[in-house]
């Protein structure tokens, strides 16, 4: 069995498109297959001014701090600090990322695989020194994620494409049509149709899917968007009774960027 670790930047991962990750969905992730989640870190600010004054938003985070404990994560918080300048402006600052690096780089030696969910390219030094110490490094982020992280990485994975990591918000499911993100893999400029891979979740891990689309099916008027496989879409996976009740992506539209 794969012993994994699980680090989460919480802070980077949360302004930079994961606000309302599903904590749980990564420890599935963390015990799919021949791998068992051993240590799972969130490192996250706490603002104790705000948490000392403000009773409702104290109990907004200190229920959210419950959630990822009960899903199995050690929380690791970093105060926020306030400097004043000569001018008199006020700053902030609570970064956890020598804390996790510290953290990542002591305990695996009892590791063989770590889960890194940031998008910042200070990382990209802790990954070739997991590395070097025997550990698959794998990266999940969401948007404004480095390009050297991705390169460093062992592997890099949008977090968008994980099933239930990122809930898509307001879509229902329409009897056994499902929603789903994923990237293109083919795409045919002249007739308009291509197919998205996109996964689901099974006992051994993530496992790729294809379906066909075609543009009559997208809220998107112009198809240099379907040009480029590192844009993430969402669309509803339906049977077409026009097509022999083939799959087909229907309603697609464009994960937004940023």
């Amino acid at each position: 069995m794969l012993k994994t670790g699980i680090y989460v930047d919480a802070e980077n991962i949360k302004m930079s498109g994961g606000y309302g990750m599903r904590y749980d969905v990564l420890v599935d992730l963390a015990d799919a297959g021949n791998s068992t989640m051993l240590r799972a870190n969130c490192y996250l600010a706490e603002d104790r001014e705000r948490t000392g004054a403000d009773a409702d938003y104290r109990q907004k985070v200190y229920s959210y701090h419950n959630i990822l404990r009960q899903c199995g994560f050690k929380i690791i918080k970093k105060y926020v600090r306030r400097y004043r300048d000569e001018e008199g402006n006020i700053t902030t600052k609570a970064n956890a990322d020598m804390d996790l690096a510290i953290d990542a780089l002591l305990q695996a030696r009892n590791l063989d695989r770590v889960i890194l969910l940031t998008g910042d390219g200070d990382f990209i030094r802790l990954v070739t020194a997991l590395q070097n110490m025997g550990c698959r490094v794998e990266v999940i982020g969401f948007h404004n994620v480095s390009h050297e992280l991705r390169e460093a990485a062992d592997s890099y994975l949008s977090g968008f494409l994980i099933p239930g990591l990122l809930p898509i918000q307001g879509n229902p499911p329409h009897g056994n049509e499902q929603w789903r993100r994923g990237t293109v893999i083919h795409f045919n400029p002249d007739k308009g149709f291509g197919f998205f891979r996109y996964f689901t979740m099974q006992d051994g891990g993530l496992h790729p899917e294809s379906v066909f689309f075609h543009l009559s099916k997208s809220t998107l008027e112009n198809d240099f968007y379907f040009q480029d496989n590192q844009r993430v879409f969402e669309f509803r996976i339906v049977n077409n009774p026009a097509n022999e009740d083939r799959s087909e992506a229907w309603d697609i539209r464009l994960v937004k960027e940023g």
